[in-house]
This record gives C-alpha cells, sequence and structure tokens, in this order.
C-alpha cells in the first residue's frame, strides 16, 4: 500500500514510519491537479540497491520526462528517487509501486508502467 503523503504531517508520518521499519519510503503526493512520486532508500540503511535496479529506474523516469508524462526536474539518484506532475492518482500509484517493486528487485512492474520505447 502506497501512502498518501499530501501535506507537511503526512509526509512526516510516512516517512518516520518507513524510517521505524527499516524499509524504503515509497508515498505519493497531491499538488492541485497533479501528484508526486517519492521514494528513498535512506529509511532502510541495511537496504542495498543493485545496479540493475538503479539503471531501470534512471531510464523509466528518463524516458517519462522524454514522453512530457514528468516534469524535467524529476529524478532517480542512487538513493532517492521524485516524479514531478505525474497526472492523476491512479498513475502516480502505478508508478510508485513500480518503483517500489525495482528497488526491491523486481523490474517486472517497472517494465509494464513504463514500456520501452522502440
Amino acid at each position: 500500500m502506497i501512502p498518501d503523503a499530501t501535506g507537511s504531517n503526512a509526509f512526516s508520518a510516512a516517512y518516520k514510519q518507513a524510517k521505524q521499519q527499516r524499509v524504503v519510503f515509497v508515498a505519493v503526493e497531491r499538488h492541485g491537479p497533479r501528484w508526486t512520486v517519492k521514494a528513498d532508500a535512506i529509511t532502510a540503511p541495511q537496504h542495498f540497491v543493485d545496479d540493475s535496479a538503479y539503471d531501470a529506474i534512471r531510464s523509466a523516469v528518463n524516458q517519462l520526462i522524454r514522453a512530457r508524462e514528468i516534469r524535467p526536474d524529476s529524478s532517480a539518484g542512487a538513493a532517492y528517487c521524485v516524479l514531478y506532475d505525474v497526472t492523476g492518482e491512479e498513475r502516480a500509484r502505478e508508478l510508485a509501486a513500480a518503483v517500489h517493486g525495482a528497488l526491491y528487485g523486481d523490474l517486472e512492474p517497472l517494465a509494464r508502467a513504463v514500456p520501452k520505447a522502440s
């Protein structure tokens, strides 16, 4: 279940819970009519994100930027990923779940959510 971390209190509570459970933080936030997806592996210090997961997430973010589905200042770093201006909560949750799966080594949801351009 991907939490809705809209607002500073909701964000702080969701982030604190992930940190206490030592799991990767993943959440969606509403910003007006658009949504933001955030993922942060710093909350899970024992968790290792392998290169194939990082490469897949970075590639998906670049592809979403090129398709103008997210803002160009969205990014995927070694420990943090943010996707700005996603249209609709359903799509934001789909992308959040896909990023979450990839961070834990399951790349299939990401491949379905962001098919490689031909």
